[in-house]
């Protein structure tokens, strides 16, 4: 007889030990990412629809389990109960039942990540700042013409169609689509959507993508989409027609959400912070420092669904992760962590030693770093001091206790963001004392 190869181990039923649950509306999301951390660097959580999965709540064993290569993003291979054919008709849909280069592993997120990769480059992202530049200014035009004493919702005025047009334009989406577009990507994010809804939100978004697609393919431009749709048309085996709906799912989904919460959380943060407000507007700290505070401090994205123990995982000093079992990258409780950044990391504090891109993990870490990070900083960096700039007296129209979450446990941002642009400057020019300009870095 032959060689016969050895038995695998079986796959370990669904894990059945009590689970810390989280709450499917996301409404103290950091507050719960602090009773995560107490409870300790890896803790078993419940999302909606009964799904369990290890949260990682420290820097350290996040950035370790992100380039672990025991650790994959493809359900279809390394989640059995996703292979069981489980949670189908969830919320979690949307997240892991796609196909692109965020639920790849392997050399198949390789291949997938490969074409995306040409619609961020460096010369590609470049070439972008005039568009967002005059993005810009047209909407600081429009706020403008807001009554005096009368308030404005910042996030629906500025921090949402910046990015939106900015993703739009690269991927060629008609002006006409995108209203519709942008309330689908919305809703793809919210984690307390129903069976029936979250049926609906999929059938939706496919169909706006589809459209997208087949416009293209009968009017090709000088776009992102337009050059995904080649390769695929050229090349039927590089790309399938799901892979490329999905991406486009990906791609504009993520350049859009993720910086119109950048954006707004920044403002939320300094309007709150009037010492750090102060601080940049006095020249005495760059902007470069606060955006990155703001992705510390207040990621954009608090909790990313999901990735897959490809075998058993023992955690140093805990449990083990076993072969099958999901895992929460928890982005927002790895931000505030004071293993990392010390007894204040749950403070704002735009001079924080080690600020820099390398000290939080907003954007992840190893090959799922996101591609788009760089545009998104770019956005936030054009943004914010032309928003100061042209309204130097900007601030909330409502206590800050009284702004609302966005909806999910997912994004972490504010439904919406009132203010009022005039009124009595906060920061006076030129009254940053002596000793503030001693501690502030160079």
């Amino acid at each position: 007889m032959g060689h016969q190869p050895a038995p695998q181990p079986p796959t370990p039923p669904a894990c059945p030990r009590r689970a810390f649950t989280l709450d499917p509306a996301g409404r103290d999301l950091h507050g719960e990412a602090a009773r995560l951390r107490a409870l300790g660097p890896a803790v078993l959580v419940e999302l909606p629809a009964g799904i369990q999965a290890w949260s990682i709540n420290t820097h350290a064993l996040l950035k370790s389990l992100l380039t672990d290569p025991r650790v994959s993003k493809d359900p279809r291979r390394h989640w059995p109960a996703w292979q069981r054919g489980e949670h189908h008709d969830t919320w979690i849909r949307t997240w892991v039942g796609v196909h692109n280069m965020d639920t790849a592993y392997g050399p198949e997120h390789r291949r997938l990540r490969k074409l995306v990769a040409p619609a961020f480059t460096g010369r590609r992202t470049q070439a972008m700042l005039p568009r967002i530049r005059n993005a810009t200014a047209r909407l600081l035009d429009t706020l403008e013409n807001t009554a005096p004493g009368e308030s404005v919702d910042l996030r629906a005025a500025y921090a949402h169609p910046l990015p939106m047009q900015v993703i739009c334009d690269l991927f060629g989406v008609p002006e006409t689509s995108r209203p519709r577009l942008a309330h689908l990507m919305a809703r793809a994010m919210d984690t307390t959507l129903t069976p029936d809804e979250a049926e609906h939100t999929v059938h939706d978004v496919q169909s706006a993508l589809a459209a997208l697609v087949a416009d293209k393919r009968d009017h090709p431009g000088d776009d992102l989409t337009s050059a995904l749709v080649a390769a695929r048309d050229d090349d039927g085996s590089t790309l399938s027609e799901q892979e490329l709906l999905d991406t486009l799912l990906l791609v504009i989904g993520a350049g859009n959400e993720t910086t119109v919460n950048l954006i707004g959380n920044a403002v939320h943060a300094l309007l709150t912070h009037p010492d750090q407000l102060r601080l940049v507007l006095d020249g005495a700290v760059p902007w470069h420092d606060a955006i990155e505070e703001t992705l510390r401090w207040a990621p954009s994205v608090a909790n990313v669904p999901l990735r897959y123990a490809v075998d058993d995982i023992p955690l140093p000093g805990g449990p083990t992760i076993r072969r099958g079992e999901a895992i929460l990258t928890a982005y927002a409780a790895a931000g505030r962590d004071p293993g990392q950044h010390g007894p204040t990391a749950d403070r704002f504090d735009i001079r924080r030693p080690g600020r820099g891109q390398a000290d939080h993990l907003a954007f992840g870490h190893g090959v799922h770093f996101c591609p788009g990070a760089p545009l998104a900083r770019m956005e936030a960096a054009v943004a914010l001091p032309a928003l100061f700039e042209r309204f130097p007296a900007l601030r909330l129209a409502v206590p800050a206790d009284q702004l609302t979450p966005t909806e999910g446990f997912i994004a972490f941002g504010y439904h919406a963001l009132p203010v009022h642009l005039t009124g009595p400057p906060p920061v006076p020019p030129g009254t940053l004392d002596s000793n503030s300009r001693a501690l502030a870095p160079r």
